[in-house]
């Protein structure tokens, strides 16, 4: 039974007492850590509801606390002695002192402390004698220079323990821990300033390792080709920190490589341990027979490019502790480093780049742990849940696009566990080949780990580099808990080379099958890929059991820039890539399908753009017609990747037809990921067409779907809904008024930062999506230069050359001094007698006429009138929407439902919703809204309508009068107004709906939220 916070206090108490009692023993020299932690530590953390001895008989991996004999390498010590976990995952370290050293004044037991937690990526940490407690954040680069202060958060004596007992409890005990208070005490402790991760540090670090080598080899090494040199100074540094890292675990002999850089011939050294190294792991890593490596042997590097990397690896100087660094860090890192390229400029210099797909892309995007996880267990679990490991034989997952490995190093840790499991619940003692005893409960041999990874995990990528991180990252799970004694007693790794493969996965070698002679450099580029040359057995079984992974983001117009045979490639073979402007996720998802056996599974996160988006309706297609959808989850506005907005959602489709999909709704991403928390629903499979995909579930899914079976929308109301002009060089048509005069008007321009006098003809004032509120336009001195005129035909074309010269001649001189700039746009594309037209001529004709407008995004409706025609506007995300309502339907009464409350409840159901709580009113998900039409005949109806319209003009007319006052007591007479009225429109449409009160609170928020999965 859990320990009460009470129990709790009275057992701290008592030990304080039995402090207190024998101080002057405990504090002897005689008196060692040992005694501490057994005496006074250990029944320290017991009392906080800890296991701290396995009483539930916990699996190794799955231990509460886990206590570390104090591995010893050359005197250092390489682990905490205290690790905290929730399942797998570690949640804080604390390390025992014995009573007696002073932890408040020396720095050196701080600074152990947090180079354990600071490289495991733990927020919080303890450092204890029992005497004395200190918390420290952990956050902030350690560094042996530091005082003992740095980072303490927290500091008490064992006086303080029964009186101050609420604050420890309230934060470290087990229940702390698994409520999510300690996550939340951590995340408002953390500091404002001098915050550093260790995968951003460590990036920094072997950033400047590549920069430092690249120079080096370039410069010794001139025959070196660009790839060579990429692959050199890639393996130098993958070595390094394999043999780094296996030295902390105990495996490689501690301070070899520091050796070598207090000597001279540094990287002959390095070669030298490599080659030990490959006889002892054998596992391609440090093979220099194949060809792919045939080039680092014969290497020029230079001492002075390798010792200051080498010397700087080691304690005290080094803030690491390789011993605790995670994989998965190491993963993170490694995705960030391979955004960036080595070149050679003409003279055989390196220089660092990024590469054009990820500067594109705006960085590289790695997936968080947790997302990984939820993909791996519901795309590979119901497949294997119940299966023997004889069973399992020939269950091959992939991952078509590995990057560094992240994806691939979470399915290899799910198959740890799942095979240690089913042979600890079947009788290990039959299976002594697999598994082991250690420490009370067992473990897998490295014999069965190595069969683990060759039997079922599988990537490809087109990076040569992320494939060989992929194998690294791989190498050293299969290290993780391996004793050396073990090791050397088996004396291999698995070679990944038939597993882990650098290719296209979307291009095959057919690609170049009308070329005698094919580009090398193309060739290389693109890299096609023979899926049954490369994994014969896999697609000779029919395919992949499961695909995972987090295929690329990278709009086709983009990849055209560096890849445009490749593009049009796509569309030809894949039916994906058939409509507009798509994006290449798109394709991975076909390509994915594809390569799934008969009973195989995908699960990616991707944007959910293509749910919605034109081109997307292909893939729609290609899933509704094989009933492929299973699941979705769906994150709506909340952002699962750091530093960067991208909507997305997890996808998981069946190759064989689904019966039943289930969607879930995401609106905490932290609830989520803690307790599971969504909002779920299902629908049939089969309802699942190329249309729009509109998911809806919750309270109102029903009165969401009797809304839409409403014949009118309005876009059977409106003659056109369109997007504001697009100029492709606002800075030059977007100008602000600053004075008039006859017929002239002084302007500023952004472009050239100067005024101009320009006709006032072709100004009209512009407004843009921030300037509209519900039922409320403001105007601002802002204007666009719009050239373009109605022609005798009644059409509206670009103004021509001869009349601006003639009749404009102040903004002919202004158009002339932009030239440059304007024939510029999209890489020349303007050149010629067009030169200053926009470069998307459309709603031209429409644009003067009287409209309603919209901002294409807004926290709520904020629909508004141009009675008219006057202002213009732009698109995009800063602009908005025009709306021409069809004759004989009033703009007023249209206007009115458009902001009701009932109108803007299906926006904000069916629309994407963004961060901040903000939603798209774009044409596509405004343009379907259900409109109440009124019967005339009906005399009731009638007066609805003109009940309606009457309120709305008073709104108009309340909005204006508001904005023109500046007494501060009117406007708020003119608000109270508002929004009485405001109420009034609100009742009146929920009768024109025939809400029932019941749908009402819905729409009012009091029966929570309905959401449809939709664009991002």
């Amino acid at each position: 039974m859990p320990i009460t916070f009470e129990q709790s206090k009275d057992a701290i108490a008592r030990l304080v007492k039995h402090f207190v009692t024998n101080r002057t023993a405990y504090l002897a020299p005689a008196y060692k850590e040992a005694h501490a932690r057994q005496e006074f530590i250990d029944p320290f953390f017991v009392a906080l509801g800890w296991d701290v001895h396995n009483a539930q008989r916990a699996a190794p991996d799955y231990r509460e606390v886990v206590m570390e004999d104090s591995l010893e390498i050359e005197g250092q010590k390489k682990a905490p002695d205290y690790v905290f976990r929730i399942g797998r995952d570690r949640k804080f370290f604390a390390e025992a002192k014995k009573p007696g050293v002073d932890l408040k004044a020396d720095a050196r037991p701080a600074y152990q402390l947090r180079r354990y937690a600071w490289t495991a990526k733990l927020p919080l940490s303890i450092l204890t004698d029992f005497e004395e407690l200190a918390v420290y954040d952990c956050r902030t680069r350690p560094s042996d220079k530091d005082k003992a202060s740095t980072g303490r958060i927290n500091y008490l004596g064992f006086q303080e323990y029964p009186d101050r007992w609420r604050e420890i409890w309230d934060t470290f005990s087990r229940e702390a821990v698994w409520s999510g208070s300690f996550d939340q005490f951590a995340q408002t402790s953390k500091g404002k300033r001098g915050t550093s991760t260790v995968d951003a540090e460590f990036l920094k670090e072997i950033e400047s390792w590549r920069d430092l080598l690249a120079r080096n080899i370039a410069l010794r090494n001139p025959r070196l080709t660009i790839d060579e040199l990429n692959d050199a100074v890639q393996r130098t540094i993958d070595r390094i920190i394999f043999l780094r890292m296996a030295e902390d675990r105990g495996i490689e002999e501690y301070g070899r490589l520091q050796r070598l850089a207090e000597g001279e011939g540094v990287y002959a050294g390095l070669i030298k341990v490599s080659r030990q190294a490959d006889q002892k792991y054998n596992s391609g890593l440090f093979d220099f027979s194949k060809a792919g490596d045939r080039v680092t042997p014969g290497l020029t590097v230079d001492d002075k490019a390798l010792k200051p990397i080498l010397a700087a690896l080691y304690f005290p100087r080094s803030p690491y502790e390789f011993s605790v660094l995670p994989v998965e860090i190491l993963g993170n890192v490694y995705e960030q480093f391979l955004g960036k390229v080595i070149r050679l400029t003409p003279g055989h210099q390196a220089k660092i780049e990024e590469k054009p797909e990820v500067k594109k892309a705006g960085g590289v995007k790695y997936t968080p742990a947790y997302i990984v996880e939820y993909i791996v267990r519901n795309t590979v679990g119901p497949l294997i849940e119940g299966k023997s490991p004889q069973q399992l034989r020939g269950f091959r997952v992939l991952d078509l696009a590995c990057g560094s490995g992240s994806f691939l190093l979470g399915l290899y840790t799910f198959l740890l566990d799942y095979y240690r499991d089913w042979y600890a619940a079947h009788d290990p003692e039959k299976h002594k080949q697999a598994v082991m005893q250690v420490d009370g409960g067992w473990q897998l041999t490295l014999a069965e780990r190595k069969h683990i990874l060759t039997e079922h995990v599988f990537g490809v990528d087109i990076d040569r580099q992320a494939v060989e991180v992929t194998k690294l990252s791989l190498l050293l799970k299969v290290l993780e808990g391996v004793q050396q004694l073990t090791l050397f007693a088996e004396r291999a790794l698995p070679n990944l080379d038939a597993n882990i493969k650098c290719g296209n996965s979307l291009i095959g070698p057919d690609y170049f099958a009308g070329q005698l002679m094919p580009d090398p450099d193309e060739l290389r580029r693109v890299n096609p890929f023979d899926w049954a040359a490369e994994f014969p057995e896999a697609m000779q079984a029919g395919g992949f059991g499961a695909i995972i992974g987090n295929p690329p983001y990278i709009r086709i117009q983009m990849m055209k820039e560096w890849a445009p045979l490749e593009v049009e490639a796509y569309k030809t073979l894949y039916r994906a890539a058939s409509a507009g402007n798509y994006d290449i996720y798109v394709v991975f998802v076909e390509k994915g399908l594809s390569l799934l056996n008969r009973h195989g599974r995908l699960g990616f996160i991707l944007p959910h753009k293509f749910f919605n988006a034109q081109y997307g309706a292909p893939l729609r297609g290609l899933i509704a017609k094989g009933q492929h959808l299973a699941e979705v989850v769906h994150f709506g506005d909340q952002q699962v990747f750091e530093g960067v907005s991208t909507y997305t959602c997890l996808l998981f489709l069946n190759k064989t037809k689904t019966e039943v999909c289930r969607f879930l709704k995401v609106a905490d991403l932290v609830k989520w990921q803690i307790m599971g928390q969504a909002l779920e629903g299902k629908a049939p499979a089969a309802s699942i067409t190329a249309g729009e995909w509109t998911f809806t579930i919750g309270p109102g899914n029903a009165l969401l779907e009797r809304l839409s079976q409403l014949p009118v929308k309005l876009e059977n109301v409106t003659d056109r809904i369109f997007q504001g002009v697009k100029t492709s060089a606002d800075k030059i048509y977007i100008v602000e008024e600053r004075k008039r005069k006859a017929g002239r008007v002084l302007i500023y321009s952004p472009q050239l930062e100067t005024e101009y006098w320009l006709e006032s003809t072709l100004l009209h004032p512009l407004i843009k999506g921030g300037d509209s509120r519900r039922y409320s336009l403001t105007r601002t001195n802002r204007l666009i230069i719009f050239p373009y005129v109605k022609g005798e035909d009644g059409k509206t074309g670009l103004i021509s050359e001869k009349t601006l010269k003639s009749d404009l001649p102040l903004t002919w001189e202004y158009l002339m001094a932009n030239k440059a700039c304007l024939e510029g746009r999209e890489n020349g594309r303007m050149r010629g007698p067009k030169w200053y037209g926009y470069i998307y001529p459309k709603a031209l004709e429409v644009m003067p006429l009287p409209k309603i407008f919209t901002p294409d995004i807004a926290p709520r409706a904020a629909f508004s009138l141009d009675p008219t025609g006057e202002l213009f506007f732009t698109g995009g995300t800063a602009g908005g929407y025009g709306l021409l309502v069809s004759e004989g339907y009033s703009r007023e009464y249209i206007l009115g439902l458009l902001n009701s409350r009932v109108l803007d409840w299906i926006v904000r159901q069916t629309a994407t919703s963004m961060r901040g709580g903000w939603f798209s009113f774009e044409s596509r998900f405004i343009r379907s809204l259900p409109i109440r039409t009124i019967d005339f005949s009906d005399p009731a109806d009638k007066a609805r309508h003109d009940q309606m319209v009457g309120l709305v003009e008073k709104m108009l007319d309340l909005h204006k009068r508001k904005a023109e006052t500046q007494d501060a007591g009117e406007q708020t007479r003119l608000q109270r107004l508002i929004d009485a009225t405001d109420k009034q429109i609100d009742a009146l449409v929920y009768e024109l709906y025939e809400l029932t009160p019941e749908e009402i609170s819905i729409v009012e928020g009091a029966d929570g939220e309905t959401r449809r999965l939709g664009d991002r």
